[in-house]
């Protein structure tokens, strides 16, 4: 079983009022909504760290192969006739 926590939230009425639009074209409750969308946006929030990681570890790396290893990968490619 789930454990819930009960909580108040305080959001613009143009919100709300799309949120109630929301849950019920989507057939679920207002609490499943908030719930989804906040899982959704902390998933979000935590794929943005780790790409603005990825990004700040290979802004500091070269992106170009090494000559030698280029050739060597060219010159492992089969000989094909165009």
């Amino acid at each position: 079983m789930k454990t819930v926590t009960k909580t108040a939230i305080s959001i613009p009425n143009p919100t709300f009022i799309a949120a109630e639009e929301l849950s019920k074209q989507l057939e679920m409750s207002r609490s499943e909504l908030y719930s989804r969308a906040i899982s959704a946006y902390i998933k979000e929030y935590h794929q943005e760290n780790v790409t603005d990681a990825l990004n700040a570890i290979y802004a500091e790396e070269t992106n170009s192969l090494d000559p030698v290893i280029q050739q060597l990968q060219f010159a492992s490619l089969p000989k094909d006739e165009w």
